[in-house]
């Protein structure tokens, strides 16, 4: 807060990235299909073949514990939650007002009570209070098998807590899923740190990185816990460098839905994207996805 004001202006954040009409396979998509279609911030529906994946899902108006104060949404969900489809697994990163959603858990529990919630150490019980059925803890490196699906917790420098009176009282984390065919990294939300280029050797090729490359600013004070578009790139560098011929996909997360820090919201992905050209990697690799918007991989495995 001091540094704001000391800077004395505020920062002009653009418009609100549009949204897309979205093209979700329902109920599922077919086997050897991969589609992610983007609702916004960290939120992802991603169909591996004929398995339904939610990522940190929020589809509350504010990441805030009020429903008048706090970080509010600057664009619509970018598919409806009466519109998805049968949801078999749902990662939870860590249990930050923007990432765990009071209100869209309970809704989910109600309306897809057969899902297993995957969580990291000690947000089970966060989960199980607002009433869902199947959760599964793990810490970092260990895994877990639910159907077909195999599941790694993966390292990532953050913190947590929903108060002043629980801070790093729980986990946080990445996912890593291997289904149908296809291997995808939800990465959650994290600083640069160095377990990147050993992911990258134990997971073998990735075909999609869901990478945070927004809330970074001022840097001084966010670098330890939420990567920059250059820390974003340097990540997913080390991440691929064990497979450097394998066309691993990086989805651009984490910016232009909630203003949480000092950065301009619509400066990430253009920063990402130079970062990207700078290093030559082919523009069809890159996914900085509009709200709703599906895409589908059509990588070779």
């Amino acid at each position: 807060m001091l540094d704001r004001a000391r800077r004395g202006r505020p920062v002009a954040h653009g418009a609100p990235p549009a949204g897309q009409e979205p093209d979700l396979a329902y109920p599922r998509a077919r086997p050897g299909e991969c589609r992610v279609t983007a609702v916004g911030h960290s939120t992802f529906l991603l169909q591996l073949g004929p398995l339904n994946i939610l990522t940190d899902p929020v589809w509350s108006d504010r990441a805030s514990p009020l429903s008048f104060a706090g970080p509010r949404r600057r664009h619509p969900p970018g598919l409806a939650l009466e519109a998805l489809p049968p949801i078999d697994l749902v990662l939870q990163s860590h249990d930050h007002y923007d990432h765990l959603d009071d209100a869209t858990v309970r809704w989910l529990a109600v309306h897809h009570p057969h899902a297993t919630w995957c969580a990291p150490l000690g947000v089970a019980a966060r989960l199980r209070a607002r009433g869902v059925r199947t959760v599964v803890e793990r810490d970092w490196w260990e895994t877990l098998a639910v159907g077909d699906a195999r599941l790694t917790c993966l390292p990532a420098a953050h913190f947590s807590g929903r108060t002043p009176f629980d801070r790093d009282r729980s986990l946080w984390c990445g996912w890593a899923v291997a289904a149908h065919g296809r291997h995808a990294y939800f990465v959650g939300d994290t600083g640069l740190h160095p377990e990147f280029e050993a992911i990258g050797r134990a997971l073998g090729p990735l075909d999609l990185v869901l990478m945070p490359v927004g809330a970074y600013e001022p840097r001084w004070f966010m670098r330890p816990v939420h990567c920059d578009p250059e820390d974003a790139l340097a990540a997913f560098d080390a991440l691929t460098a064990a497979h450097p011929l394998h066309p691993t996909v990086m989805v651009a997360m984490h910016w232009g839905t909630f203003i949480l820090t000092d950065e301009p919201a619509d400066e990430p992905p253009r920063r990402t994207r130079d970062g990207w050209r700078a290093r030559r990697r082919p523009d069809g690799l890159l996914w900085v996805m509009a709200p709703g918007e599906t895409r589908r991989l059509t990588t070779a495995r």
